[in-house]
């Protein structure tokens, strides 16, 4: 069975969505992405959380943001920040290159 990810950020328009863009056909993970602002693209919510074996972040803000308005579903769970700034227009090439090298970074350790 494969990992399922649900990557974050603010709007789910630059740097979630870019993550879900690059590794929608990647064989070894289900992907989806969200943001916690109310006006992102795909709003968080709980059923995305109950979806994803992997919540991933972009930035500690957005992990505090989780532990405060889902306290119950985040209690348990381990919330990856990879500490990308929102500096990067969709599908940005440096966005890409940063989003992959800590992907792998961040999976290589737990999946082996």
């Amino acid at each position: 069975m494969k990992p399922k990810i649900l990557f974050i950020c603010t709007y789910n328009m630059m740097r979630s969505k870019t993550a879900e863009v690059i590794y929608l056909k990647d064989e070894r993970f289900e992907v989806k992405s969200a943001g916690i602002d109310d006006a992102a693209e795909v709003r968080l919510n709980r059923e995305l959380l109950e979806w994803a074996d992997y919540i991933v972040v972009m930035e500690k803000y957005h992990r505090m943001w989780l532990r405060e308005h889902y306290p119950v579903i985040c209690a348990d769970r381990e919330i990856i920040s990879l500490d990308i700034p929102d500096m990067y227009e969709f599908m940005d090439p440096e966005l890409i290159s940063e989003l992959q090298k800590k992907v792998e970074d961040v999976f290589r350790e737990r999946l082996g």
